[in-house]
């Protein structure tokens, strides 16, 4: 990844509305790793990460930010909340959990990236075991069998819904919960129990997923896999740990709960700081790990927390509340914008939905006032009023009728949200 941090935030912004200094700031931490990468392995090593904190209320991207950072560089990355986590000696999920979290994500990417070089390879043997599997099933069911207009109509995709017979593994494993954490017994004794199959009935183009699967995994060297995913987690993860202001005490405040909240930031400071968790897979080190953290900090400041951990996050940004121009901007813009997927998901019951720019502002002033007047849910209130506006296109759309192209104008907006609206009129005369 050699983006420059203007060209991150540049690809940012097609996803993310505002937030500048948010953006600049995680596109110079993903650079400086680059740079770092460039560096002798002797200076390398004395570079650590610059964490970030974020402070902000909720929906107005903090964590859009740090998942659309991750998946632009193809970074292993989890997304944690901070009160899942107990102090030791409570019942819970500890701490390191976070790091074994995030080796399974990079194993996982490094078995896909493997799995697609490797399909061409594995493609004749998937196809003699479905071309058999539709012969055996066919036979059973007293159908008349040709092998070779079988293997034609499977290679032409005629046969993908057509349901076969199939032995494949066995992936069920017992989960066992001890003391609070899940436990799954199968992976303890990975390696040491043989393998077993069983026949499922399914379609042929999920046999095909998991025969592919089953055979990528017996071809692929699972110990370079292994190898790669923890230098990945090392070099290149990303936590996101949100709602970290809940593991903080009230200013002031001194009760057995803050003791417990103060435990658990203590359990997270070396994991933080740079330590060893050893993991199925391998000892993880995460000394450069990058870890953004988030809150809202309505109770609590940044300053609360022990010295310790804010020393962990030498970087902090405060994030804007959302204004009416930045929904109109939300509902139009960004390439996921939320008008798009709405027309998107109704264009397949033949719904083509059309949105106007008077209606457009109508939205966003009415996500703008219920922001102010009730609870600040930020960029998420644009998703209540949007469901509340189309619920009776969405109820009585169907495949079955033809193509009808709907127009949503100011007029309409005003129609479905007039009582809304008299709600909001009736507030200024209430001291």
């Amino acid at each position: 990844m050699n983006l420059t941090p203007r060209q991150i935030v540049e690809e940012l912004d097609k996803y993310i509305i505002g937030q500048s200094k948010a953006k600049r700031a995680v596109a110079i931490a993903l650079r400086n790793r680059y740079r770092r990468s460039r560096l002798p392995k002797e200076l390398r090593e004395e570079i650590t990460p610059k964490n970030i904190i974020m402070r902000g209320p909720t929906g107005v991207g903090k964590t859009e930010i740090a998942r659309r950072l991750a998946k632009l560089v193809g970074a292993p990355f989890i997304k944690i909340e901070a009160t899942k986590y107990t102090e030791v000696g409570y019942v819970g999920r500890d701490v390191e959990s976070m790091i074994r979290d995030l080796v399974e994500v990079a194993v996982r990417m490094v078995k896909d990236e493997k799995s697609h070089e490797i399909e061409a390879k594995v493609s004749p043997i998937v196809e003699s075991k479905l071309i058999d599997a539709i012969c055996d099933t066919r036979r059973a069911s007293d159908i008349a069998v040709d092998k070779t207009i079988a293997t034609e109509d499977l290679r032409a995709g005629k046969l993908e819904n057509e349901q076969i017979e199939v032995s494949v593994l066995d992936s069920q494993r017992p989960m066992v919960a001890i003391g609070g954490p899940e436990i799954n017994i199968g992976s303890v004794f990975d390696g040491l129990l043989p393998q077993r199959h069983k026949k499922r009935r399914m379609s042929v183009q999920r046999a095909r997923e998991l025969l592919t699967s089953e055979e990528c995994d017996r071809i692929i060297d699972k110990d370079n896999v292994y190898a790669e995913a923890i230098r990945r987690t090392e070099e290149e993860g990303i936590i996101f740990i949100d709602e970290i202001d809940k593991i903080i005490g009230k200013a002031g405040g001194s009760n057995n709960q803050d003791v417990s909240r103060e435990g658990v930031q203590r359990d997270i400071l070396p994991i933080v700081e740079g330590s060893t968790v050893a993991t199925k897979y391998g000892n993880v080190k995460t000394d450069f790990i990058l870890f953004i953290a988030s809150g809202a900090f309505h109770v609590s400041n940044i300053e609360d927390m022990i010295p310790e951990l804010q020393g962990r996050f030498p970087i902090r940004v405060d994030l804007d509340n959302l204004t009416k121009d930045d929904f109109k901007r939300i509902l139009s813009e960004p390439k996921n914008s939320v008008t798009l997927q709405y027309a998107s998901i109704l264009k397949v019951d033949n719904i083509d939905l059309q949105f106007t720019d008077d209606a457009l502002d109508e939205i966003a002033e009415m996500a703008a006032t219920e922001n102010e007047t009730s609870e600040n849910i930020g960029a998420r209130r644009l998703h209540t009023i949007m469901e509340s506006l189309l619920e009776d296109i969405s109820f009585n759309a169907s495949d079955e009728m033809p193509m009808t192209t709907v127009k949503i104008d100011r007029a309409y907006v005003q129609n479905a949200f007039k009582e809304t609206k008299k709600k909001f009129d009736l507030k200024k005369f209430i001291l």
